[in-house]
């Protein structure tokens, strides 16, 4: 299929409408009628558009080899392949990245969709991904994109000064890197996050936590919150269900807490894979031991997908036994994820224990969050609460 052009009007309407874009459900927010009504710029979209951009993180070896530094894999590249992610290619020597402004997911969410709870409640969050993922999730819900290659994806060409314009243009006060890996689209997020943070736009992700030091510690200077998929707590479940490993996801968390990153942790529970309640209790106080109480965890209702098509959806039961668990250890903000309607999408002060802020699916039906301070006793209720100055 060949290279069509639309206008930017024609991007953001059928944005809204969720025409062009490969998030799963569609989006609630409108696009504002102002935004882009010159018809003179024209934005690409193409199967297989690729745009490339040298890596920072990667190390030339004999023979024209490279090692990829961005990610925990440390893939041995040999010239003319790719790594794990499959987005990033060895050409000539020299590491490249496919996915840089070519994102195949572009879209306005509510931000309690990524999920946080914790984080400016009832705005719209501009939301992008590319092709490619570092892991293999066996549960993915956006497998047709993250396990698929740049070459055969919708990508649109979208610079990174045009994603902070258009979070600008339709109000949004943060931009997510999300439904994917956001490691693997690496180069992309950290210069749309340079751009925003000077714009006045927060930076924001939903990530495996799967990445190497040094380039998270300069992701950290310009990100605002992270939403982090802690999804177990043994090795062996890592290897299993994603071919990956614990222990670097568990050091990525850690540092973005000492880097003032605002951080929420997601535990997907499947049944008969990771929720046995002694394992949940583990990480519960690894969380209060080495995080604080007051870290958000969502424990999320699993649905069968991808590769977990023979597993039943997780019981409501088993959530909240894993909030029970959570709660009995001391953590003040546990939160049930994919029950709509349940009091535990509910934020509640940990002092007075009154509703601060109900929820119904994503939407918020009050706000008794004043300037980050429960609005009854006046306790300090961690979060991000107003936008950038």
């Amino acid at each position: 299929m060949g290279t069509q052009r639309l206008t930017r009007r024609e991007f953001l309407a059928n944005c809204g409408k969720g025409l062009f874009c490969l998030a799963l459900s569609t989006s609630p927010f409108a696009l504002s009628k102002e935004a882009y009504t010159s018809d003179k710029t024209r934005l690409e979209r193409a199967w297989g558009l690729v745009d490339t951009k040298l890596s920072p993180y990667f190390q030339p070896l004999a023979g024209n080899d490279v090692q990829c530094l961005l990610c925990p894999r440390t893939c041995v590249i040999s010239a003319g392949e790719r790594g794990y992610c499959e987005v990033r290619e060895n050409r000539k020597g020299k590491l490249f990245s496919l996915v840089y402004g070519n994102p195949c997911a572009v879209h306005i969410d509510p931000i309690e969709k990524k999920p946080f709870f914790h984080v400016l409640p009832a705005t719209p969050s501009l939301s992008i991904a590319t092709a490619g993922c570092n892991f293999d999730c066996k549960f993915c819900q956006n497998w047709e994109i993250s396990q698929e290659v740049p070459e055969r994806t919708l990508n649109f060409r979208l610079p990174p000064s045009l994603v902070v314009e258009l979070a600008k243009e339709n109000g949004c006060p943060t931009i997510a890197s999300t439904y994917v890996e956001p490691t693997i689209f690496f180069e992309y997020m950290y210069d749309i996050s340079v751009l925003a943070k000077k714009k006045g736009i927060l930076s924001v992700c939903h990530s495996n936590g799967y990445i190497n030091p040094q380039p998270l510690e300069n992701l950290c200077q310009y990100l605002a919150a992270a939403c982090i998929d802690l999804k177990g707590f043994t090795e062996k479940f890592y290897q299993e269900m994603a071919e990956g490993s614990l222990q670097p996801v568990l050091r990525t968390i850690k540092t973005l807490r000492q880097h003032g990153v605002h951080v929420e942790l997601v535990n997907l529970v499947i049944p008969t894979k990771n929720d046995d309640m002694q394992e949940v209790r583990q990480m519960c106080l690894w969380i209060k031991e080495e995080l604080g109480p007051h870290v958000p965890i969502h424990f999320t209702r699993f649905y069968p997908l991808y590769k977990l098509r023979n597993l039943p959806p997780t019981p409501v039961e088993t959530l909240e036994r894993a909030r029970a668990v959570a709660l009995g250890v001391g953590l003040e903000y546990v939160y049930i994820g994919n029950v709509s309607g349940h009091e535990g999408e509910n934020t509640y002060c940990p002092h007075c224990k009154k509703v601060l802020i109900p929820r119904l699916g994503y939407s918020i039906l009050a706000n008794n969050v004043i300037k980050g301070k429960c609005k009854y006793c006046g306790k300090d209720i961690p979060g991000i609460w107003q936008g950038a100055s």
